[in-house]
């Protein structure tokens, strides 16, 4: 997540962001609380390693892994090459995790 607002700041001042838009559109209030959510995962995550036996951790692990990929793939590319280059880090991170957490495992 810190991965995606370094991204927010960086797209403020290289002025590649309209304020109120998400992509091309003016923003609507569930993509806010989308948005919200998104952010949330990071504290979810958190909460649920801490809270969840071992063989059910992993699988939601790799699932919140993966479901970060594909979300952010689906947005790819971006105008800036800043932003992509971030998208690859996240993906990259990602992938670490899943391959992390299914070694510890298998």
């Amino acid at each position: 997540m810190l991965i995606y607002l370094l991204g927010d700041v960086l797209r403020l001042f290289a002025g590649s962001l309209t304020p109120g838009y998400i992509g091309d559109e003016p923003a609507k209030s569930w993509m806010w609380t989308v948005a919200a959510i998104l952010m949330l995962v990071p504290i979810a995550m958190i909460l649920t390693t801490l809270l969840t036996p071992a063989g059910p951790l992993t699988w939601i692990t790799i699932a919140v892994s993966v479901g970060l990929v594909l979300f952010n793939l689906s947005a790819m590319p971006f105008k800036d090459f800043f932003d992509n280059m971030l998208i690859v880090i996240s993906l990259g991170l990602n992938g670490f995790i899943v391959w992390y957490v299914w070694r510890m495992t298998h």
